[in-house]
């Protein structure tokens, strides 16, 4: 019997009882279904962390002033404001790892443009603030020395304000009032999105530091003595990160004059390595996921077995007959392994439909962030025909055991 002969076959055996195949394939279309949905699930969850990833920058570091102790009290972190734009200027020359360290504060304010106005948040930060963030200018340009230094009224603003403030207009050149300080816009921030925590990071408005200090807040004792609120540290490509943290650590230490076991008046966080362990995270849940969702296979495997078992018994009598006719042993297990094989590649074939139903589904309905990939959907279809081969192979061997007089005489 060659094969087009077995296909044809195979396909009037499956069918001849319709129903029975279709309820054999469910347990197949199930779980290529559940496999292919819960690695997209997985994928758009790893997807999401490395666009935070991307959106925060590489390589970084934030330095934050630690807490301090009121009469037993601890008041939590970065209630201590020691750091100053000098530490992040000693920070950058000092440590070699590092690439770029940018002094940044932070306060809110309204912004006036016209008739309009919106509530943002208010940046004062240096150039390298965008270096160390990986953040490009959409349009405009960078603050020059000139302005750094002298508190200029400049500002860049980010997507989400120039939208608010200016409509389909272009925002540079044109003027605003921060806290009724007019600013002239000179640049507009490329887009960056959400950041982990669901803030919109294009709703910013970013000013020289020093305009920060000397306009906004007036001058007062904090700004006299350059206290920043935080320091984002890029260290260079290919250097350790562990390395330049303990150089930091140490360089603050000998600055602020911590003694030996004294509590350090700043933290270190290794913003990379948490989202980087996020990823992590999801990239075993999205296995343990597909793990689970491969069970569905391998029961759908253990239906086809057991199918196929019960149709060499009903069919007993003609496989006597083909072998008394002239069908070799191999022939009858080419006959029953190829409607083990058609069962699992139609339910696989089913199940990559209803899978990428359910997919748009969860991403419609549910707003979880899924992403589909090739490589899930030939796994999926590949494991069936696999489970096909696996399951049906006993039976299908059963059948080409059997000796044609015993099966001519079965009842």
């Amino acid at each position: 019997m060659n094969l087009l002969a077995a296909l044809r076959s195979a396909w009037r055996a499956l069918a001849a009882n319709t129903l029975r195949s279709i309820l054999t394939m469910l347990g197949i279309i199930i779980g290529v279904a559940a496999v292919i949905t819960m690695i997209a699930v997985g994928n758009g969850a790893t997807a999401r962390v490395q666009a935070q990833m991307k959106g925060l920058g590489s390589n970084i570091m934030l330095v934050l002033p630690g807490g301090v102790s009121q009469a037993g009290v601890r008041l939590g972190a970065q209630t201590r404001q020691r750091l100053t734009e000098e530490d992040a200027q000693a920070i950058a020359f000092e440590i070699p790892e590092v690439q770029v360290a940018a002094p940044t504060s932070r306060t809110s304010g309204q912004v006036v443009a016209g008739n309009s106005n919106w509530g943002t948040t208010i940046f004062g930060v240096t150039n390298d603030y965008l270096e160390a963030r990986d953040w490009g200018l959409m349009s405009g340009r960078l603050f020059d020395q000139a302005e750094l230094a002298g508190s200029a009224k400049v500002a860049w603003i980010g997507a989400t304000v120039a939208r608010e403030l200016f409509g389909e207009q272009d925002p540079v050149d044109q003027m605003v009032r921060v806290r009724g300080v007019p600013m002239k816009i000179i640049g507009v921030l490329a887009t960056k999105g959400q950041n982990s925590m669901g803030q919109d990071q294009d709703d910013v408005l970013m000013i020289p530091i020093s305009t920060l200090r000397n306009r906004i807040w007036g001058g007062d004792a904090t700004s006299r003595l350059k206290r920043v609120g935080s320091i984002s540290v890029k260290i260079r490509e290919g250097q350790s990160m562990k390395v330049a943290e303990e150089g930091i650590k140490d360089l603050l230490r000998q600055r602020f004059k911590v003694q030996a076991g004294g509590e350090d008046p700043f933290m270190v966080r290794n913003l990379t390595e948490i989202l980087q362990a996020q990823e992590e995270a999801s990239r075993i849940m999205t296995l343990l996921l597909a793990a689970v969702a491969g069970i569905s296979l391998i029961i759908g495997g253990i239906g086809i077995m057991n199918i196929m078992l019960v149709s060499v018994t009903e069919r007993t009598r003609e496989i006597g007959l083909r072998m008394a006719v002239g069908a070799r042993g191999k022939d009858i297990l080419a006959q029953f392994l190829i409607e083990a094989v058609t069962l699992s590649l139609i339910g696989g074939a089913i199940g990559v439909l209803l899978g990428a139903v359910s997919t748009w589904a969860v991403g419609r309905f549910a707003g979880w962030q899924v992403s589909m990939s090739i490589g899930a959907i030939l796994l999926a279809a590949g494991f069936s025909a696999l489970v096909g081969v696996f399951f049906g192979f006993y039976p299908a061997r059963r059948a080409s055991k059997l000796l044609p007089i015993q099966a001519l005489r079965y009842e």
